[in-house]
């Protein structure tokens, strides 16, 4: 144990960490050569977005320069603020972290949200400045911003470009003297957490541990503390980064196991393994549980298909345990789920995901977030659904989601920024200057603001250089109102939406506008309406497709044709009554957009 180091990467998107990965993959020749190929981000979708989504986990050894050996269990981590629990989670299975900061963009957002992570969880922290290749770096301005935002000593800080390799050397060197070994004893019982975890088709579930004491071996005997449920190990092994069995794991190892567990219910994230002969070793404090901050329903194409949606949400959970679910129904849509993410990107990864793994035809709901109603009675309900809201006289008071976001610019684009702020009703807190060339906006934002292209719209009047950071501040009372929108005079509770008072009508109108050429003409005509509780906010009517009756009256007295239109007249009022209407999936997407 004295020889092993366990350490992951964390820093603020596109700062390096994966180049760096490959780096010390090739240096300790776990893999010969990677071309820049980011060999840990092996998703379709991280090789597409030039992101890491999956924390990834892989043991290299190492000779260090005074000859002795070393294992190192590196974990690759994602950086944007949507993945922060892959994060917290892969923080709990190391001793060390090493941060990264790019020489030219600075100390940026999610860099500060990961150095406290890793702070609270008690990690040994390296600072390391990466891009030192570049003509722009600023050095001795990461340095400053290192002591001044985060408190770190930036004269310690190591100097490298993960891309040529200078200095990776380095610091590796200072990752085996920095880093403590891990504690534990192999002659204690075994305990080990689980992290991670994917579903196998023919293994079943394979979790990825971290071993605290004891160890495991093929044949063992193990329970799982959160069920009690007690299952044979058949293989042991680590990663490298492929799948290599070995004989035993010890403690202050990471690897995974597989034991036939076949029902993904029985296991997550979180939970703590132990031996069958000593059932009452207690368990290890797992992460937290994730806060889901953006909601929607996902609804199969193919109403036949909901049994196996519901088979791929759980096996998605194993691999991704910050996504949550629930069942629900709607009257347009059918059966489906109602799901919760971490944030936007979130949801869009998570929701091709589905599509790509696991083959799922979807349609995806406007995102909503929880709201708080207070009842007339005084009693408090948190609603993710805009459906299932209560009348709007038995509503006393409705209390929205407020964030504190950290948003850090350059200083000459701090004007857009607060002018966009202001216009999604932000509230400034505080306005420090981290440097003379960026300043940080501290604004209190309600979160449904947010969803709905905020960080979209920040990256492109900043020109690309703003960084933002969020958690959750607690509710605060907002006069909202629920706006439902009526097809046919047939409510469309997929299609409802929850807006301010001052902004109900114009997005109203918007959506109620684009549904209208969404919606394909019928025979009759339809009215599509947006009402706040009995009051219609707003209308427009598709026309109905008319036959032209009168064509073979080519002549003769007036009457005929009269006739013939109040047949047609008769003929439409019977078939609105039966008719019903389709509403296209294009439609449900159309309140992402009405915004825009």
């Amino acid at each position: 144990m004295e020889n092993i180091r366990n350490f992951c990467i964390v820093a603020h998107i596109d700062h390096g960490k994966s180049t760096l990965a490959d780096r010390i993959l090739e240096l300790t020749g776990a893999i010969h050569t990677t071309n820049n190929k980011q060999v840990l981000d092996s998703m379709d979708l991280e090789r597409e977005r030039g992101i890491t989504i999956k924390a990834k986990s892989v043991r290299m050894p190492y000779r260090a320069n005074d000859g002795s050996n070393y294992i190192l269990n590196l974990i690759d981590t994602p950086g944007h603020v949507d993945f922060n629990y892959e994060v917290s989670r892969s923080l709990k299975a190391c001793e060390g972290a090493v941060l990264l900061v790019d020489a030219s963009q600075g100390v940026e957002a999610q860099t500060i949200a990961n150095a406290y992570l890793a702070v609270d969880a008690g990690l040994e922290i390296i600072q390391v400045i990466n891009k030192i290749d570049l003509p722009n770096a600023m050095v001795d301005e990461c340095r400053q911003q290192l002591e001044d935002t985060l408190g770190l000593s930036g004269k310690d800080a190591l100097l490298i470009s993960a891309k040529t390799g200078a200095g990776v050397p380095e610091l590796l060197e200072a990752i085996v003297s920095r880093v403590p070994a891990p504690q534990g004893s192999i002659d204690e019982p075994l305990k080990c957490l689980v992290f991670d975890s994917f579903y196998d088709t023919y293994r079943g579930v394979v979790p990825h541990i971290r071993l605290f004491s004891g160890s495991l071996r093929s044949g063992d005997k193990i329970v799982l503390k959160s069920t009690s449920k007690v299952f044979d190990v058949d293989e042991v092994g680590y990663f490298t980064p492929g799948f290599t069995p070995c004989e035993k794991l010890s403690a202050g190892e990471v690897g995974y196991f597989s034991a036939a567990i076949k029902d993904v219910g029985d296991i997550h994230v979180g939970d703590t393994i132990v031996s069958h002969d000593h059932p009452e070793t207690p368990a290890i404090p797992g992460s937290r549980r994730s806060q889901p901050m953006v909601f929607c329903g996902i609804y199969p194409i193919n109403s036949n298909d909901y049994a196996k949606l519901g088979t791929a949400l759980e096996k998605f959970r194993l691999n991704d345990s910050s996504v949550t679910f629930e069942k629900e129904s709607s009257a347009a849509l059918g059966h489906g789920y109602r799901l919760g993410f971490m944030g936007m990107l979130h949801m869009e990864i998570t929701l091709e995901r589905l599509k790509r793994e696991y083959g799922q035809d979807l349609i995806a709901t406007m995102p909503s977030v929880v709201y708080k109603v207070v009842t007339i009675n005084g009693e408090s309900l948190m609603i993710d659904n805009p459906s299932r809201f209560p009348a709007p006289h038995s509503i006393d008071h409705i209390e929205e989601p407020i964030i504190r976001a950290r948003i850090i610019v350059p200083t000459d684009l701090v004007g857009p920024c607060m002018e966009l702020s202001e216009s999604k009703r932000g509230t400034m807190v505080a306005m420090e200057y981290p440097d003379t060339r960026r300043t940080l906006l501290t604004y209190d934002f309600p979160l449904g603001e947010i969803i709905t292209g905020y960080y979209d719209k920040l990256k492109s009047v900043s020109r690309g250089y703003a960084s933002m950071d969020y958690d959750i501040a607690g509710y605060r009372p907002g006069d909202l109102v629920k706006v439902d929108v009526l097809v046919n005079e047939n409510r469309v509770d997929a299609l409802s939406f929850i807006s301010i008072r001052g902004s109900a009508d114009a997005r109203a109108r918007t959506l109620i506008h684009k549904l209208r050429k969404v919606i394909p003409r019928h025979l009759f005509q339809i009215p599509l309406q947006a009402a706040i509780g009995g009051k219609v906010i707003a209308r427009e009517d598709i026309a109905p497709i008319r036959k032209d009756v009168l064509a073979k009256c080519y002549g003769g007295d007036i009457s005929r044709k009269r006739k013939l239109l109040e047949k047609q007249k008769e003929g439409k009022k019977k078939m609105k009554m039966v008719g019903s209407v389709e509403v296209p999936q294009e439609a449900f997407l159309l309140l992402l957009k009405t915004e825009e």
